[in-house]
């Protein structure tokens, strides 16, 4: 069967939807799921030329595979990408993304309130290699300059931060490590393309756990590095083809058939997250609310001008207390009286989800480390979902209204 080849200049939305690799002779509306670990040859020199990559087609699935294929051109259609790279996890696309850029006396600047396990993996594990890093503030453009130093090959940040949902100029940013002749990667996690897309922007790569928004239902593990055809043919296909960190079909279709919500999903649960960050503010056992949407968010102005005016689905607010050790013990009481939210560690998921990041994603990390990050023990992150809002407002006041 031919497919009839889709017209230029389509709407993301559409794009979520219609992107993908063709039908197969079968015709099906809905995406193929390639369950196979290898692809049978026509003959043997047509697999040698697959192997050395002189002829497209398909040879063993931690190579290729038609459904992460269909997973990885939906996904760039989405950034506005040449090319993407689909992997295991978020996590694992942030390694193929270091393994492929640096080496031993390279030098990276990243944000200092990153995801923990970001801050783990590139401040500690690259670091026997080789590697230096050197966190600074996510909003201080001055500091990111500062550290520019003849060896730096990349600038790291997500954008709003989890938890805290620190905005970085994304702009600003890729200036800088242009002048000094790096790149810019942007974690996309949080805002989706749904409500920004940062090679717009300036970056030269965008990572995605597509475990979060891109799948919405909390059902699979995939990662993903988007950026130019040169960079994921040249660099980050042949070190994956031999490192293995590569995105399961099963798990490629799953995300691939997310995608199709996402814009709907992404923009209900942001308008639900306004409301609820707007009720916690009010509540007079919250000390402060972190959320973009919010006027009171320090880059708000900045936010609503990178992410299409949305604030996103993640809000994060500390509880009041005199000490850590209060805020703690308060923190938890929120979080275990809660009957309809999930106390789990995700977001990105049509279920609403609070978790205590100072003893979970951040729960690695030095004391420090935490503090630089802004993650304190009175801090809680709401991961908001699809449910009624008056049902997730009366969950959290079962914990706020009971403080003792």
């Amino acid at each position: 069967m031919i497919d009839r080849e889709l017209p230029d200049h389509l709407h993301p939305d559409t794009l979520a939807v219609r992107a993908g690799v063709a039908r197969s002779q079968y015709g099906e509306n809905s995406e193929a799921l390639y369950l196979t670990s290898c692809f049978v040859q026509p003959d043997a020199e047509s697999s040698a030329r697959r192997f050395a990559s002189e002829e497209e087609g398909y040879t063993y699935s931690r190579t290729s595979n038609p459904s992460v294929t269909g997973f990885e051109r939906r996904l760039a259609a989405l950034e506005g990408a040449e090319a993407a790279i689909g992997t295991a996890s978020g996590m694992s696309a942030i390694l193929l993304m270091a393994m492929g850029l640096l080496k031993a006396g390279d030098h990276v600047i990243c944000s200092q309130s990153m995801f923990g396990s970001t801050i783990k993996l590139l401040g500690s594990e690259f670091g026997k290699f080789g590697v230096e890093t050197d966190f600074v503030s996510q909003t201080d453009v001055a500091q990111w300059r500062a550290a520019v130093r003849p060896t730096t090959r990349l600038l790291f940040a997500e954008t709003p931060t989890n938890p805290l949902t620190e905005v970085c100029d994304i702009r600003a940013l890729a200036a800088i490590a242009h002048d000094a002749g790096a790149l810019l990667a942007v974690d996309n996690c949080f805002a989706t393309p749904v409500l920004q897309r940062p090679l717009e922007l300036g970056a030269d790569l965008v990572i995605h756990s597509g475990t979060k928004y891109l799948d919405g239902q909390g059902r699979v593990m995939a990662g993903a590095i988007c950026g130019s055809q040169k960079l994921v043919d040249g660099v980050f296909a042949p070190l994956i083809r031999s490192a293995g960190m590569v995105l399961s079909p099963f798990n490629a279709w799953v995300v691939q058939k997310g995608m199709e919500t996402l814009s709907v999903r992404v923009r209900a649960q942001s308008a639900n997250a306004l409301e609820i960050a707007q009720w916690l503010e009010r509540h007079p056992a919250v000390e402060r609310v972190f959320y973009p949407g919010l006027p009171s968010h320090p880059q708000h102005a900045l936010a609503m001008a990178q992410q299409d005016g949305v604030g996103g689905a993640v809000i994060s607010f500390s509880v009041k207390a005199d000490h850590p050790e209060q805020a703690r013990r308060r923190a938890f009481h929120v979080i275990d009286s809660t009957r309809v939210c999930s106390i789990a560690t995700n977001l990105g998921d049509v279920k609403s989800i609070i978790c205590h990041p100072a003893s979970t994603s951040h729960g690695r990390l030095s004391e420090a480390q935490r503090l630089a990050a802004g993650v304190v023990q009175g801090l809680i992150r709401l991961a908001v979902g699809l449910e009624h809002v008056p049902d997730i407002l009366a969950d959290l006041s079962r914990g706020l209204d009971t403080l003792a």
